[in-house]
């Protein structure tokens, strides 16, 4: 048996994944950052490691309120997991880009793990994914969303600063 109760884990669960609606919603990541505890690991394979809630709050707030991440508001879970026995939670989220004006749905999942440290709070986060999935899927998006006249004035810099 672990240290949390399967209740326990689930409930926290539920909350990471509360918070990470209402910080898209809110466009408020400090929201994210603080579900982290002060010495907590992130590790994102494209954009690196993270140490301390502090690192990881600069990262994503900085990262999430610029293009491509300020058309990203929804990361709706697809499965998961709980082991009981070390406290880990591993899910497959989906990041979701705005609707580009037609209904279509651009998205790509990335798995996630985390480690539970009690009190609503995770000790680590790495995220595992595919770069050339991403960027296909953001590619073909900023696409659509330039044939709609819907890209933001920032996705097109970002498109074109990818090209020079």
């Amino acid at each position: 048996m672990g240290k949390w109760s399967r209740a326990e884990l689930e409930e926290a669960f539920e909350h990471y994944q509360s918070e990470v609606r209402r910080a898209s919603a809110l466009g408020d990541w400090n929201l994210f950052a603080d579900l982290f505890t002060d010495d907590a690991t992130y590790i994102e394979h494209v954009y690196g490691q993270f140490h301390g809630r502090e690192e990881i709050r600069t990262w994503i707030t900085r990262t999430m309120s610029s293009f491509p991440g300020s058309s990203m508001p929804a990361f709706p879970m697809k499965w998961h997991v709980i082991d009981e026995d070390r406290g880990w939670i591993v899910c497959d989220v989906i990041n979701r880009m705005t609707d580009p004006g037609d209904g279509s749905v651009h998205e790509a999942s990335n798995i996630s793990i985390l480690h539970y440290a009690g009190g609503n709070q995770f000790s680590y986060e790495e995220d595992v994914y595919n770069p050339m999935s991403f960027m296909s899927m953001v590619t073909a998006w900023g696409d659509r969303a330039r044939e709609l006249d819907t890209l933001p004035p920032e996705g097109a810099a970002w498109f074109a600063s990818m090209r020079a």
